[in-house]
């Protein structure tokens, strides 16, 4: 009996101490990308909080952050739209053109949802303002890693409205010629900030600034800066922005 016995005993032994299946996986590697220390900083912190993640590296602008994913191989991007020199828009179409299926998130101050659907169309598998990141952040990553596109919940409520109840055909076709920085700067005309506030904002010369401004006059075939700031406040005032 006790020669027929050892046998099983030694089996269960082998079987138990393998565990085949109770490592915890390892948690996936995520890069963010924005300008401002202290709030990477404070997401790196709220992304440590779930154990499914962990933060591998940090870039303040588009040019580290295409560096630090050759570097590092991340498994996701957090990138910011606002970013000196190229902005986001800019970088998710050259991570998208170098790494086909590494997914992005996109966080922004900007919450016009022309810029959700820009970054969308760029690229991007989700989109969440910066006013509403410590509530959804972890939500829109974990969906993201799913499969699935994710928008914070204020800006699908504008993504739903824009289609439910279309600007005429003319306003759409006159904004969607300007360049993702000139949207910018017309979202910011709009909401009354000045050419040098504009400038500190996004890390840009007035002169540049200047220089985006004629453009947006010339593409809407505006006079002159006066009716730019009135046409970049209705614009936003149409859309509840």
């Amino acid at each position: 009996m006790l020669h027929e016995s050892e046998p099983k005993q030694t089996s269960v032994a082998r079987s138990i101490n393998k565990k085949p299946n109770c490592d915890p996986p390892e948690p996936k590697r995520i890069v963010i990308v924005d300008d401002h220390p202290l709030f990477r900083k404070g997401l790196a912190e709220l992304i440590h909080s779930d154990g499914s993640f962990a933060v591998c590296g940090e870039a303040a602008n588009a040019s580290e952050a295409m560096d630090v994913i050759r570097k590092l191989d991340p498994d996701l991007m957090i990138v910011d739209l606002s970013l000196p020199g190229a902005n986001g828009i800019e970088l998710i179409k050259n991570i998208r053109a170098e790494y086909a299926k590494l997914p992005i998130l996109v966080l922004s101050m900007h919450d016009e949802s022309l810029y959700a659907l820009r970054a969308m169309r760029a690229g991007a598998d989700g989109y969440v303002m910066k006013h509403e990141a410590m509530a959804n952040v972890i939500q829109a990553i974990h969906e993201v890693f799913n499969g699935r596109p994710y928008l914070s919940p204020a800006m699908a409520a504008q993504v739903i409205t824009k289609f439910s109840h279309r600007q005429t055909e003319g306003e759409v076709d006159a904004v969607e010629r300007l360049s993702d920085r000139e949207l910018e700067i017309l979202e910011l005309i709009g909401k009354g900030n000045e050419v040098r506030e504009i400038a500190k904002l996004l890390h840009l010369s007035p002169k540049t600034v200047e220089t985006h401004r004629a453009h947006i006059k010339d593409k809407l075939d505006l006079k002159n800066s006066r009716e730019v700031a009135r046409f970049a406040l209705q614009w936003l005032q149409s859309r509840g922005a």
